[in-house]
């Protein structure tokens, strides 16, 4: 579970080689801490610390609450390039979840919120996902909430979040050398054999499937937020195969759609198509470019997606 740098890095050493400061943040009561290595100077240890805060909270726009009651950031500098705020970053899943972060050590805290790769991996933590096994599941998810987050918060745009759902299922149809192989083959080779974007976002369009027929199916009454809100109550200090994820999202929510779905999504051996899926939300595409109908009952549902509607009253 790390960004796509993150695979292609080499390794660096854990924060925990090296003096941190710990800061602790509360919300909801719950507790996030935070470690910052010291090998940054003081000023950027504040911009670090108020993009973590930031982000944390974009966190809570999926349940009303953070996934995990006790959590860790961890944030070591990195001698990458500092055009990339970001350059790697992955998820830890041990007894506390840690997300660990390697930054610029000259980035704004606007420049590192600005960054997809920070919404990426908090987005790893909305399944209690054992670790391995069905990649493109884990990472599917990450790559379609990263987008919704950010429009949550007011980062990006409606337009603008659906258009970088639309670029990214654009790049993964690109892959075309993995065409003819099941996204599950694909996915159980992707370190070895690379594939990213066909496994990113052949996994986020199962996410994207699976939010509007769950909002369709339901007449609004369900989605796919309140589905895994419903999980992570169930079963949030277990460790689950993606079966297993699948298997109790239908039983929590009484619905035979998500491990059908699953089966559809791991054994298809391209993206799938979206242009369907976008019709049905008042989503145009014109050359490229996503354009958004105001009216009909698709454009309240993709704005609902966007919004997150219902969730106001819970922050």
């Amino acid at each position: 579970m790390c960004s796509l740098l993150g695979l292609l890095l080499p390794a660096i050493a854990s924060p925990a080689d090296d003096a941190t400061t710990r800061h602790l943040i509360k919300r909801d009561g719950r507790n996030l801490e935070v470690f910052v290595s010291t090998q940054f100077k003081p000023s950027m240890r504040d911009n670090l610390l108020q993009w973590t805060e930031n982000i944390a909270d974009a966190l809570r726009q999926v349940y009303g609450h953070w996934p995990n009651r006790h959590w860790q950031i961890s944030i070591s500098p990195t001698a990458a390039s500092a055009s990339d705020p970001i350059p790697w970053a992955q998820v830890h899943r041990e007894e506390i979840d840690r997300v660990e972060f390697f930054t610029s050590s000259v980035a704004s805290t606007a420049e590192l919120e600005k960054a997809w790769t920070s919404y990426h991996e908090l987005a790893h933590l909305l399944i209690p996902y054992r670790g391995w096994g069905d990649a493109w599941f884990s990472e599917g998810l990450a790559s379609y909430y990263q987008n919704i987050l950010q429009a949550r918060i007011g980062l990006i745009s409606e337009q603008q979040m659906w258009q970088k759902l639309y670029d990214g299922f654009q790049r993964g149809l690109a892959e075309t050398q993995y065409d003819g192989q099941s996204l599950q083959t694909v996915s159980a080779g992707l370190r070895e054999n690379g594939g990213f974007m066909r496994v990113y976002w052949g996994g986020a369009w199962y996410f994207l499937a699976a939010d509007t027929r769950l909002r369709l199916q339901s007449g609004g009454r369900q989605n796919l937020d309140d589905a895994l809100k419903k999980l992570n109550e169930c079963c949030a200090q277990q460790r689950l195969s993606v079966k297993e994820i699948v298997s109790q999202l239908d039983r929590l929510n009484r619905v035979l759609l998500f491990r059908p779905l699953y089966e559809e999504v791991s054994t298809a051996t391209t993206v799938l198509p979206f242009d369907t899926i976008f019709a049905s939300m008042g989503i145009d595409i014109v050359e490229g470019e996503v354009r958004l109908q105001e009216k009909g009952p698709g454009a309240k549902l993709r704005r609902e997606i966007a919004s997150g509607v219902g969730l106001a009253a819970d922050l």
